[in-house]
């Protein structure tokens, strides 16, 4: 299962395909649930704590800074270590973090942002696989001349990797879809460079 590049501009691209086949996205998906204590957290938006519109997970040995709120070092279960060594060696790129959004119908959503914290280092390369639900990922240039949109369906068992100069130029989101019922977990991968920015906000 080979991934599609898609060039955002000459420095930013996604890759983008199906990755996992649907018994067996089905069967992780079914894993995640069960093996992941999910969290309900607050997040800082525009100077306001409000509860994000979806749950999350997370590991790694390191803690992660944003939105307001720092995540603190989480042990990798049996699955999130096997989904990294894939993704290994599909990449080639080593990641030591993972952040799990688990979106439980069309109306939990992600507002735009880009991963852009400072522990993440200068031009980081994340990796998402999509479980579930498919959803829109929408892809906005934070250019106020030049306003680039590309929306992508995240099917299931679908990987997705950001990288070049992406987080810098541009934002992504994953809005609402009121019609749909089903949930979808996104398993973004991500190398920590450093500990969080005392006192930084975002």
């Amino acid at each position: 299962m080979g991934l599609e590049r898609i060039h955002l501009d000459r420095e930013s691209w996604v890759d983008y395909g199906p990755w996992l086949g649907d018994a067996e996205q089905a069967s992780l998906h079914a894993r995640l649930v069960s093996e992941l204590e999910w969290h309900a957290r607050p997040i800082n938006v525009f100077g306001r704590s409000v509860l994000q519109p979806r749950l999350i997970a997370w590991a790694g040995g390191l803690p992660y800074r944003y939105s307001g709120q720092t995540l603190p070092p989480q042990p990798w279960t049996p699955t999130l270590t096997e989904l990294l060594e894939r993704l290994f060696r599909t990449t080639g790129v080593f990641y030591n973090h993972v952040l799990l959004n688990r979106y439980r119908d069309g109306r939990d959503h992600m507002g735009r942002h880009a991963d852009d914290e400072p522990e993440l280092g200068r031009d980081p390369t994340i990796a998402a696989i999509s479980f579930g639900a498919p959803r829109r990922f929408v892809i906005e240039s934070k250019s106020r001349r030049y306003r680039k949109k590309r929306t992508i369906m995240m099917e299931p068992g679908s990987l997705m990797v950001m990288g070049g100069r992406m987080q810098h130029r541009f934002r992504h989101a994953v809005p609402k879809q009121e019609r749909i019922e089903d949930e979808r977990i996104n398993v973004t991968f991500r190398f920590l460079t450093r500990l969080p920015v005392p006192g930084r906000r975002r």
